[in-house]
């Protein structure tokens, strides 16, 4: 009687009480243009203005970079659209759909992968939150010290925490005014910086080769639509059965790829117009950009900056509780989420506080989570391609129902193609990150890159070296190898009464 008291109280404070089971017919009342607010929110933002200068740094033109911006966000968020259908036929969190596709017990191999790359990403959203405030505080005159950096980081843990465990419908209300803040804002940012664009600076940049834009697609579609691929049908499992697939792949993309499209093009003008602006962001993105800006403009400025990313981390937190919960944890999902949340914090504090050397080896981390969770959107998406019906709610939470226990045709196919992907990719911090240095095993049996342990700082030179195209071969591979190999599979599945 407690729990049922506790939780008709969460739901009059508007707490979603829903965890991982299957969302009911009667709360299925979302349309596919109500999924423009949280993915366009969680991506306006000025910190897309940064990618730029990362886009840059592979060395190749302004024009190849708008192709590579444009190209990278589109495909990868129309990625994300696809895995949405999968929340409308299922009415259930990715990693339970993923069960499908896994096997009920199965599943657990991708979603420990999916977990840890939510909370690590959110963890750095949160950090940059917080180094922002104090590297502004500091320009202010206002002691960005100890001091700020404490209060900066317990007060973007608690808008993180609050706003997840409140759960899905706090949060479709919050995006919806987060996009007008933070997007008027950001548009603010826009117009104060126009004057500093050197059209003669930005066409002067010289082009890259093949390799090099190969570089700058793969980590744009990583950095975007990719690293939110993992949580795609979260936001669509309380759409209407009736609703149209092509629209939830439309609002999807369009309101994931509108902002940092427009934004990441913005930057390569302004990055490419200054030399200390494109030297700078891969230190401290949000101080760079900062610098551009007079003082009044400052306040405003860190509003937008920390709004939008507690906006994304929010969306990741709320997903990884999620996540947490399909892995076996049995405990509520507002607990689930601010367990998630303790852990973001705490990585937060000690980043700020204790770590030396922490960013690099931190980013290697995920850049190595990458290849594996890309293999998983391919089999993903190949499983979506497959079924022609709704997924049976009952089999998802039964190891003796369609789906079995383990499919290990998907495991195979995931374990060997990220085998194959971290062979084909690069360490990008190879002297901080040295464990890491085994990636890219292939790409001098291929002849594609060779590795140079030089004492002055170890690297990797060839024309692909850099293109990380383990990426796109994990992808790629685990769709159609799962298209080929399931079928037979999944038609028995759709066949059984």
């Amino acid at each position: 009687m407690t729990d049922v008291r506790t939780a008709d109280a969460a739901k009059r404070l508007g707490v979603e009480t829903t965890g991982i089971e299957i969302i009911d017919e009667a709360d299925r009342t979302a349309a596919p243009r109500d999924l423009f607010w949280p993915w366009f929110a969680a991506n306006v933002s000025v910190f897309g203005i940064s990618y730029a200068a990362f886009v840059l740094g592979f060395g190749i033109s302004f024009w190849q970079g708008v192709l590579v911006a444009i190209l990278g966000i589109v495909i990868s968020f129309a990625l994300c659209g696809i895995i949405a259908i999968a929340g409308k036929r299922g009415s259930a969190p990715t990693m339970i759909l993923s069960r499908a596709a896994f096997g009920v017990q199965g599943q657990k191999v991708p979603g420990v992968i999916s977990w840890l790359v939510s909370i690590g990403w959110e963890t750095f959203l949160a950090i940059l939150a917080v180094l922002a405030t104090s590297t502004i505080f500091t320009r202010l005159g206002w002691g960005g010290g100890t001091g700020t950096k404490i209060v900066a980081a317990v007060v973007v843990a608690a808008m993180i925490v609050l706003a997840s465990v409140a759960g899905y419908h706090i949060i479709m209300r919050l995006q919806s005014i987060l996009t007008w803040v933070t997007g008027a804002i950001t548009i603010l940012y826009v117009v104060m910086t126009f004057r500093h664009l050197d059209w003669s600076a930005i066409g002067s940049l010289p082009s890259g080769g093949i390799g090099a834009t190969i570089g700058a697609l793969v980590m744009v579609m990583t950095g975007f639509g990719l690293g939110w691929i993992n949580i795609a049908a979260d936001w669509s499992r309380y759409q209407r059965r009736d609703a149209s697939g092509a629209a939830i792949v439309g609002w999807n993309t369009f309101g994931g790829a509108l902002a940092p499209a427009l934004l990441v093009c913005y930057g390569l003008a302004l990055a490419g117009s200054d030399a200390n602006v494109l030297e700078g962001i891969g230190a401290d993105p949000i101080g760079t950009l900062a610098t551009l800006l007079p003082t009044w403009v400052l306040v405003p400025f860190l509003l937008a900056a920390i709004l939008s990313l507690v906006s994304g981390a929010v969306l990741g937190i709320y997903s990884s509780g999620l996540t947490l919960l399909s892995l076996g944890v049995r405990i509520p999902r507002p607990m689930a989420a601010l367990v998630d949340g303790i852990i973001l914090t705490l990585g937060t504090f000690y980043v700020v506080f204790v770590a030396e050397s922490f960013l690099g080896p931190f980013q290697s981390f995920l850049i190595t989570l990458g290849v594996p969770l890309a293999s998983w959107a391919g089999i993903m998406i190949a499983d979506i391609a497959l079924r022609k019906r709704d997924y049976d709610d009952d089999a998802l939470f039964d190891s003796r129902g369609r789906y079995g226990a383990w499919d290990w045709t998907s495991i195979g196919t995931m374990v060997v193609a990220s085998v194959l992907g971290w062979g084909l990719v690069v360490n990008n911090f190879a002297d901080d990150a040295t464990w890491n240095n085994w990636q890219g095993f292939l790409l001098e049996p291929l002849g594609l890159g060779t590795f140079v342990d030089d004492p002055a700082g170890s690297y990797w030179e060839g024309t692909f070296a850099y293109a990380n195209l383990g990426v796109l071969l994990a992808l790629v591979l685990s769709f159609f190898v799962t298209y080929a190999a399931r079928r037979g599979t999944v038609r028995r599945q759709e066949e059984l009464a």
